[in-house]
């Protein structure tokens, strides 16, 4: 068996506990929010446009029935948790798509890019304030005051944390000098979000201090393999680097390839040439020939063995989490470049 299928069947493995365990948390909270009375025909028009074609994130509420159920807890505690937590991380995903300026995601429009800014900074506020609401109401039920405290406290860090990676990232706009560390310190800031699922889940299920510790680092490694995985994924669609050399930045694979001094100046030249489908097969032949991907390759294996080491101490649930790791390194990526 290759490299290419085993890792097909991995993923295939992981779609399908990610959906027994989140399906039923991501329907509870479309039907809430579908249900609010809304005179606005536009707005009620864009919410049941994301909620319905667009928002499918059941990977948040089964990472937090996993995390839960590793530390000897019951998965189902975490269903009232994980309704609000799939509106606010969704509000998250507008937000950076208006900063962004993202008008399409795959095949499928945005709510920025069919509704128009204005709509999609209401929708994402909606969905924001709704999802505290409702948390708010959830942990209280059956949650001691101390650990709501706790929870309050680690989702309102991780929101400013959020804003500062984010306001760290508009700085790498148009750069061609920023270097691993200083990209990899905001994508690690990126991750918190992850963090915050694991650790609140791990505090809920009543684990102990190590376990919460362990599981929280977990979650943060995790985080950033999915943030780095999107972005090898990026470079492969050739009108997604077009928008990111236009509208954002470049992605580590750029970044690690533009440390190669023998190819340094003609990656720069080429990231302001990158406006056509053209230009951007060359630029990923160019990045594949400066060791760009071989040395993103390299990070992600690391932040996948740093990740497995976290939760050695774990009783139960390990092999789903490490399942879960394994799921975000890539098949040999070299199959999906352009023909040099």
């Amino acid at each position: 068996m290759n490299q290419t299928t085993n890792q097909e069947e991995i993923t295939e493995q992981i779609q399908k506990m990610l959906h027994e365990r989140g399906k039923e948390a991501l329907e509870l909270a479309r039907k809430m929010v579908l249900e609010e009375k809304i005179e606005s025909k536009e707005v009620q028009e864009a919410l049941r446009y994301f909620m319905i074609e667009c928002w499918h994130d059941v990977t948040r509420p089964a990472l937090l029935s996993l995390t839960c159920e590793a530390v000897g807890g019951d998965p189902n505690i975490t269903t009232p948790i994980a309704i609000p937590m799939v509106l606010i991380s969704g509000a998250i995903d507008i937000h950076d798509d208006v900063i962004d300026q993202s008008k399409n995601k795959g095949l499928r429009p945005t709510i920025y890019g069919k509704f128009g800014k204005d709509i999609a900074l209401l929708i994402g506020d909606a969905l924001l304030f709704k999802g505290f609401t409702v948390l708010y109401d959830a942990v209280k039920k059956g949650v001691s005051a101390e650990k709501i405290a706790e929870i309050t406290n680690i989702i309102n860090k991780t929101f400013f944390e959020l804003g500062d990676a984010e306001a760290l990232e508009l700085q790498f706009r148009g750069r061609t000098d920023v270097t691993p560390e200083d990209y990899l310190r905001v994508v690690r800031k990126k991750a918190a979000d992850v963090e915050a699922y694991t650790r609140i889940s791990a505090i809920v299920g009543g684990g102990s201090k190590e376990e919460i510790d362990a599981l929280s680092e977990y979650g943060r490694l995790l985080g950033m393999l999915v943030i780095l995985r999107d972005e090898v994924i990026d470079m492969f669609d050739l009108k997604e680097t077009i928008h990111r050399t236009k509208k954002e930045h470049p992605s580590l694979v750029i970044v690690y390839a533009l440390q190669n001094p023998e190819m340094n100046s003609v990656l720069s030249s080429l990231l302001k040439k990158t406006k056509t489908i053209k230009a951007a097969e060359k630029l990923s032949i160019f990045v594949d020939k400066a060791g760009g991907f071989t040395r993103m390759e390299e990070c992600m294996n690391q932040l996948a063995e740093e990740a497995v080491i976290k939760i050695e101490k774990i009783k139960y649930n390990k092999k789903y989490l490490e399942l879960l790791i394994q799921g975000m390194l890539l098949p040999d990526w070299r199959v999906y470049l352009p023909q040099r």
